[in-house]
């Protein structure tokens, strides 16, 4: 089995408190029955370019002052794939919904690879009876359709219903840009329920640090990371490029500063679409995200 840095496997009935915990979830909610996801291979490409990470466990780390993998043995596990297929929507849901809720039994934290933007919704359904948390969304658009094409849960909609969760207590929406994805109501139905939006320019004038300000300390954080936040010049590999997005470095300091005052719960790395990304670069730099999710969840169960 081809797990992220090599780390070792175990099955998700088996997964130990204090760990953080990597699966995959190749399909969520398609608008479209049966059409499989533009990012059904994200998961295996993350997977495939970790493996040059994989010798370098003792090795520093300079985008964490640390070791690469500075945590004791077994506190790290890839569990695999989630079952999910595009032809049984209502069945991957309840799967990815099972899957994290069992490794939150377990006094462990899920970095979730999507899979598309529909991924979220399921993810953050199993923290009931595992909050308060906020939202961290990390993302071009805010994805707060009600619906699109019909479709309530799809990946137009994963911020929509995160505020109906009575356990979402807060919401911070990082690097909104450009058109697409939300209508003036959806704008205004955001801001209404207290959500946050800081568009990339935002980022680029005022920093990370200010983005996040409004999250109390201590607070339980989920980071959901869309990879069209970042600028297609960075992240070629997505669906929705648009200019002016966040760079590498913007996304890194999300984890750090979270990792500093707040305790980062659970992460979704979602909508690589390897068809896309001809050089490699993007499924490489979505694995060296995914290792400094790793360090601000490690630090956070510490």
């Amino acid at each position: 089995m081809l797990t992220f840095l090599g780390l070792p496997s175990t099955d998700i009935q088996h997964v130990a408190a204090d760990s953080v915990v990597v699966m995959g979830a190749t399909d969520a909610t398609p608008y479209e029955p049966g059409k499989a996801s533009h990012s059904q291979d994200g998961p295996a490409a993350i997977r495939t370019a970790s493996k040059k990470f994989a010798r370098w466990h003792d090795h520093y780390d300079f985008d964490i002052s640390a070791k690469l993998i500075d945590f004791p043995d077994g506190s790290i596990v890839d569990v695999g794939e989630i079952d999910c297929s595009p032809d049984t929507p209502e069945r991957n849901r309840a799967n990815i919904q099972a899957a994290v809720s069992s490794v939150l039994a377990a006094g462990a934290r899920p970095l979730v690879f999507g899979g598309d933007d529909s991924v979220p919704i399921p993810v953050l359904s199993a923290y009931e009876g595992h909050g308060p948390i906020w939202v961290v969304q990390i993302d071009a658009h805010m994805d707060w359709r009600d619906e699109r094409f019909g479709e309530t849960l799809g990946w137009s909609s994963p911020m929509r219903r995160a505020s109906e969760m009575d356990w979402v207590t807060g919401m911070i929406q990082i690097g909104i840009r450009g058109v697409g994805s939300a209508f003036v109501q959806d704008v205004c139905d955001a801001k209404a329920w207290g959500s946050r939006i800081v568009t990339a320019r935002d980022v680029y004038r005022t920093g990370i640090a200010a983005a996040l300000d409004q999250i109390p300390d201590g607070a339980r954080v989920f980071v959901s990371l869309d990879l069209d936040a970042i600028d297609p010049a960075f992240m070629p590999g997505v669906m929705a490029q648009a200019p002016g997005g966040l760079n590498y470095w913007h996304v890194i300091d999300v984890f750090d500063e979270l990792s500093r005052s707040q305790k980062v719960v659970g992460c979704n790395i979602v909508e690589l679409a390897p068809q896309r990304d001809t050089s490699g670069v993007s499924a490489m730099t979505a694995a060296r995200i995914a290792c400094n999710a790793i360090s601000a969840m490690g630090k956070s169960l510490a």
